[in-house]
C-alpha cells in the first residue's frame, strides 16, 4: 500500500505544468457545463490543445487525436449555444430525447466502437477497443452537451470511468484526479440540467 501511494504521489508532484494547467482548466471548463455558462467553450478548446500536447508526450496518438475532434464540437457548440433558435429567444433551453432517439445514438456509438477499434488495431494501437469507445461514446456526448441534452451527462459518466481506468494504469496521476472529479462533476451536471429542465418544461 506504502508503495503504491509512493508511485501515486511521485507521477503526481512530478506532473508537467501542461499536465497540471490542463487539469485546472478541465475542472473549471466542466463546472461552467453544470452552470450552463458559455465560458466552459473557450476555457474546454484551451484545456483540450493541452490535453494533445501530454497526450502527444504519451504517444497516446489516437486520444491526442481525439482532442482535436473535442476542438471542433466545443466551437460547435460554443456557435449553438450562442445562437439559439429563434423560438427560444436569447438562450438554449435544457432539453431530452426520446427513447429511440437515444437507442439510435447509442447503436451509432458501438458501431463506430467496432469501426474505430478495427482500424485502430491494423496500425498498432495498443489499446484499440478502449481509444476507440471513448473516442465513440467522448463525441457523441460532446454533441449532445451542444445542444444541451440532459444524456450528454450520461454519456460523460461512462466515459469518465473509462478513462479514469486508463489513466491510473499508465501513471498520468494528474489526469487520473482530473477524471474522477470530472465524474462526480458529471452527476452534478445531471442533476443541475435535470433541475433546469423540469423549471423550463411547461406543465
Amino acid at each position: 500500500m506504502s508503495a503504491l501511494f509512493d508511485t501515486f504521489w511521485h507521477g503526481f508532484i512530478q506532473a508537467s505544468w501542461i499536465e497540471q494547467s490542463a487539469t485546472v482548466l478541465g475542472l473549471l471548463g466542466v463546472w461552467l457545463a453544470t452552470r450552463q455558462n458559455l465560458w466552459n467553450f473557450p476555457i474546454g478548446m484551451v484545456q483540450v490543445v493541452l490535453t494533445a500536447m501530454v497526450f502527444a508526450g504519451q504517444r497516446l496518438y489516437a486520444d491526442m487525436s481525439l482532442q482535436g475532434v473535442y476542438f471542433i464540437a466545443l466551437a460547435y457548440g460554443w456557435w449553438c449555444w450562442s445562437h439559439p433558435p429563434r423560438s427560444q429567444r436569447d438562450r438554449l433551453p435544457v432539453s431530452r430525447l426520446a427513447w429511440t432517439q437515444l437507442a439510435g445514438l447509442v447503436g451509432l456509438g458501438l458501431l463506430a466502437t467496432v469501426g474505430w477499434g478495427s482500424l485502430l488495431s491494423q496500425v498498432g494501437d495498443p489499446m484499440p477497443w478502449r481509444d476507440a469507445f471513448i473516442a465513440a461514446f467522448g463525441v457523441l456526448s460532446q454533441w449532445l452537451e451542444a445542444h444541451k441534452k440532459i444524456e450528454a451527462w450520461g454519456g460523460w459518466i461512462v466515459v469518465n470511468i473509462t478513462g479514469l481506468t486508463l489513466y491510473a494504469a499508465i501513471g498520468l496521476y494528474w489526469f487520473v484526479i482530473l477524471y474522477a472529479l470530472y465524474l462526480v462533476l458529471s452527476f452534478v451536471g445531471m442533476r443541475a440540467w435535470w433541475i433546469s429542465y423540469r423549471r423550463e418544461v411547461p406543465t
